[in-house]
């Protein structure tokens, strides 16, 4: 996202002319854009990265501003409702760091790899994913993006029944894949997932074990005085986010088609410009998927050339959630049954998203 007052150099508009190539194919994807445009698009700054990350930052001290030090100090005790707004606070900025882990994923959100890789396992640590796991994973997903049977976020069955869906949003699924996949890579017990070659195994394990080793520090820093540290300030705060991060992520592809034609089968949804922010503008998935080499703070002069090709652009997550309980069979893919063996082996991992 540009800043405020600066103005971008224009971009040469899309390339329209029809492609032989298939959906999906990078030769389709290169046919959207002018290798000028993109040129201009995929240009790596560490600028809006840190202006970004300072806003995150932000949003959680002053959830732990409001929240967590009066769980923490009898002499500082604001009213209960700005206690609960922190808690808000605090939830969204640990939830939604998961934004933050996958921009940083990618490696485009600064122009420093070694930057991206800090943050991303930060935020990480914060959102209770482990960045070296996600990346290989998320990089499965990107190669196969809802394609049943090869894409990893489609391993677990899909909220078919409003009970169902009531049960994902509340995070509960959630948890369970990521304490079951944690503890996998605690074992290192990656078989039967393709996304996880053996030479990556070892490193994978380490970066997992550093993190719970920082798990077990605040569970030590809880113990004086039963202060309740890691409860206060992280897990109910995370469990609080939840909620939200699941509303807007399951918009992502469900109710798309399942195939390769990244056209049709991921989401862009316009929706507020400090939930975008919060975001680290992740509602442009669309975008993002059909060209995700490009750095978040692109997305947004990349949705106009687009726009008129995407067949799923939809004008806030509301309106998207009332299509698919209006018919949650939309969520399911048309052949299932063919692809259940075939998922059986990655949901073993637990969800990675």
């Amino acid at each position: 996202m540009e800043l405020p007052g600066r103005q971008a150099a224009p971009l040469l508009p899309p390339v329209t002319h029809p492609s032989p190539a298939l959906p999906g194919s990078p030769a389709a994807t290169a046919a959207l854009l002018s290798p000028e445009a993109l040129a201009q698009l995929n240009q790596r700054r560490d600028r809006p990265g840190l202006v970004q990350l300072l806003l995150h930052l932000g949003l959680l001290l002053s959830g732990v501003l409001l929240w967590g030090l009066p769980r923490l100090s009898d002499r500082i005790a604001p009213p209960w409702p700005l206690q609960l707004l922190g808690l808000l606070l605090l939830g969204l900025g640990l939830a939604f760091a998961f934004c933050a882990l996958h921009e940083c994923g990618h490696r485009t959100a600064f122009a420093q790899r070694q930057l991206n890789d800090s943050v991303a396992w930060w935020a990480g640590v914060l959102s209770f994913y482990n960045a070296d796991f996600y990346r290989r994973y998320h990089q499965w997903h990107h190669r196969y993006t809802h394609q049943p049977g090869l894409d990893p976020e489609l391993a677990d069955p899909p909220p078919l029944t409003p009970a169902a869906y009531l049960l994902e949003l509340s995070g509960l699924p959630w948890w369970l894949g990521k304490l079951r996949s944690h503890a996998r890579g605690l074992r290192a017990d990656f078989r039967d997932l393709p996304y996880i070659p053996p030479e990556a195994i070892p490193a994978i394990r380490r970066s997992i074990r550093r993190q719970w080793g920082i798990y077990a520090l605040l569970l030590l820093a809880s113990l004086p005085h039963a202060n309740g540290l890691l409860f206060w300030l992280w897990l109910l705060p995370l469990a609080v986010g939840q909620p939200l991060l699941r509303f807007v992520l399951l918009a992502e592809h469900g109710g798309c088609a399942y195939g390769e034609d990244g056209l049709a089968n991921t989401r862009t949804t316009l929706t507020h410009p400090a939930l975008r922010r919060l975001m680290w503008n992740m509602p442009f998935h669309a975008e993002h998927h059909l060209f995700p080499s490009l750095p978040f703070h692109a997305l947004p002069r990349l949705h106009p050339l687009l726009a008129p090709r995407l067949q799923h652009c939809e004008r806030g997550y509301w309106r998207v959630h009332r299509q698919l309980l209006a018919d949650l069979s939309r969520l399911a893919p048309a052949s299932s049954q063919s692809s259940q063996s075939s998922q059986s082996s990655l949901a073993a991992a637990g969800p990675g998203a």
